[in-house]
Parts: C-alpha cells; sequence; structure tokens
C-alpha cells in the first residue's frame, strides 16, 4: 500500500424530517451545527478542526449516502484509484466545488457493497474543545468510528487490509475458527471500521467519542428531559470487546449512533489482536443490560455511488448469534 487512510471522516445520511433531526443530533446530542440551508445539515464534534463529521441531507427515505475515510494527500487519491481498477470496483470523482467543504473525493463501492468515499481536503474551522460554554447534550468531541454489517466478514478484512491498510485490534471467531466479526483501525485506538457478520451491506452505526463517561449519563438526562427516553436503545454500558463505555441511540429516521468513550491504544507495530469465542457474552456486554433484538436485526440501508438506488443484500455466510444471558 502506497497511500495514507489517516482515519473515519464522516458520514453521509439521508433523513426525512432536518427539524426532527436537529432536535435530536444538535438539542440532544449536542453535535455543533457549523452551518445549515433547507436541505443540509453539517455538524460536528467540539474538538474537529474540520467543516463537518456528519452530514444530514433532506430526503424521501433514510439511507446512507456513502461512508468517508480522510487520507493524508491529496495524490493518495489517485492511488486509491487504481485499487478500485484494480479490483474492478465502481467508482467515480467528484470534483471539488461539488460538495460543501470538501475537495475533490472519490466514491466507490467496496468488494462488500459497502459505498465509500475518501478525500483529503475538507474546510478547516476552529475546534471549540475548549469553549465550555457552548458545550450540550452528550458533549460530543469527534467522529470515531464506522461499523457494518456485511454476509462475508473474512472477504471484507482481507480486502480492508491489503489494499488499504487497515490493522486488526480486536476479533471474534465461531466454533470452527471462521471470522465472525472484526475491529479494524488507521489511527491508532481499536477501531475506525468493523465488520460484523450479519446480512447485508448495512450500515449498523456511527460512533462518537466523548470527553467521559458521565457525558453518557448526562446524555440520558438530557434526552430524557425532552422526551426522547425511547430513543435510547441500549446501555449505558462496557464492552467487552474495546473495553470501552457504550450508549447506543436511534435518531428519528431510525440511524443508529454510539456515543463511545475510555478504548486502548493499538499503534505499535507488534501489536497483538485480542480473539474472542462468539460464545462469550462478555465480549458485547462486559456489564450492563442485554441488547435488544432491535440492536441484532435493525441497520440502515445503503445507497450505492453510481445508480443511487439501494444496494442489494445478502444472507451472511456464517450463523447469526444472539449472546444467551440466562447461563
Amino acid at each position: 500500500m502506497s497511500f495514507n487512510i489517516s482515519r473515519t471522516g464522516r458520514a453521509v445520511l439521508h433523513v426525512t424530517d432536518l427539524e426532527a433531526s436537529r432536535k435530536f443530533y444538535v438539542d440532544g446530542l449536542g453535535l455543533y451545527e457549523t452551518e445549515s440551508d433547507d436541505n443540509h445539515i453539517y455538524l460536528r464534534g467540539y474538538e474537529e478542526q474540520g467543516h463537518h463529521s456528519l452530514l444530514l441531507k433532506k430526503a424521501a427515505k433514510p439511507a446512507v449516502e456513502v461512508i468517508s475515510y480522510k487520507v493524508y494527500d491529496d495524490s493518495d487519491l489517485d492511488k486509491i484509484e487504481q485499487v478500485a481498477q484494480a479490483n474492478n470496483l465502481p467508482y467515480k470523482w467528484v470534483e471539488k466545488g461539488e460538495q460543501r467543504a470538501i475537495g475533490r473525493a472519490i466514491r466507490m463501492q467496496d468488494v462488500s457493497g459497502l459505498p465509500l468515499e475518501f478525500y483529503a481536503e475538507m474546510e478547516h474551522v476552529d475546534s471549540l474543545m475548549q469553549r465550555y460554554d457552548l458545550y450540550k447534550g452528550a458533549r460530543i468531541q469527534r467522529i470515531d468510528h464506522l461499523n457494518c454489517l456485511v454476509p462475508d466478514v473474512q472477504k471484507a478484512y482481507d480486502f480492508y487490509h491489503k489494499e488499504f491498510g487497515f490493522r486488526a485490534s480486536e476479533y471474534t471467531e465461531d466454533d470452527e475458527g471462521k471470522l465472525w466479526a472484526i475491529w479494524t483501525h488507521r489511527k491508532g485506538n481499536v477501531h475506525d471500521q468493523a465488520f460484523m457478520n450479519g446480512d447485508g451491506p448495512l450500515l449498523h452505526h456511527v460512533g462518537f467519542w466523548l470527553p467521559d463517561p458521565l457525558a453518557l449519563i448526562h446524555a440520558c438526562d438530557v434526552l430524557a428531559s425532552m422526551g426522547m427516553a425511547d430513543n435510547i436503545e441500549r446501555g449505558p454500558g462496557r464492552h467487552g470487546l474495546s473495553n470501552a463505555f457504550f450508549l447506543y441511540l436511534r435518531d428519528p429516521d431510525g440511524h443508529r449512533i454510539e456515543l463511545y468513550f475510555g478504548d486502548y491504544f493499538t499503534g505499535d507495530g507488534d501489536f497483538k489482536p485480542k480473539r474472542w469465542s462468539v460464545h462469550d457474552k462478555t465480549r458485547q456486554t462486559f456489564w450492563g443490560h442485554e441488547a435488544p433484538d432491535s440492536w441484532f436485526d435493525e441497520a440502515s440501508t445503503l445507497l450505492h455511488v453510481i445508480t443511487g438506488e439501494e444496494v442489494k443484500q445478502e444472507k451472511a455466510k456464517l450463523t447469526l448469534y444472539k449472546p444467551d444471558f440466562t447461563m
């Protein structure tokens, strides 16, 4: 690999009601609204220097337009085009000026059917990290990761490792030693991109990093006081995988958001990934209530980067599994 993907960059979500989304994301979760118009809301965390890490676009149906990665240099984009060509993957260029605050970008449909976007340039804004007077809700600091359901986790990991240089931090295997889920990274913490076995491809959630674990509790209080307690799907709790505190939420259109804090450094060259058995219930929930069925069965539909149509789903290659908390 002769190019450098820095980190998870942004997600572009289609939503049906911008005002309902603003109430949830800005008033409830505390994401900062950089700017907006009649069809878009551009949001970021308080420490971020990029114009946005979450773009909400008004649409007739909820969907995921792209999930995006930031690369180190604009020349890296030309090398990513070569990856798409070598693997016969659909792709297109989006020139600078076609998207608000973004330089030129390349979009491709990966081997699992995920709609990816890569960009180097985003309009800079001031970090608000020490503007504590502006903090609201969960006091979100930055985008952290993406988690996707794919029908063949091994295939997805092999592609991301070989072609994009993603490294594993933790993984789950079934009884036959087959890869059931994996957490991969570029920026040196537990994950930028996770893959879980499931019917797909689908976006399971977008994860945002918080300043401290108390922000999780405060977010619950704020949402409840706004009459949005039902948007809390799972948590708070602590994962076994990643060791992080978590809270899962559903936005007004059903997109899942994870509020996340407290994982660890994985950047050493000799770092050894941690293995989990699919039967170990503590991998998902070290402590906290068990996840509801919706957490396993529901996720966001993806759009094709060329046609804009919904990506066709395939059945999971491996057996689906939910932890048994009655044992």
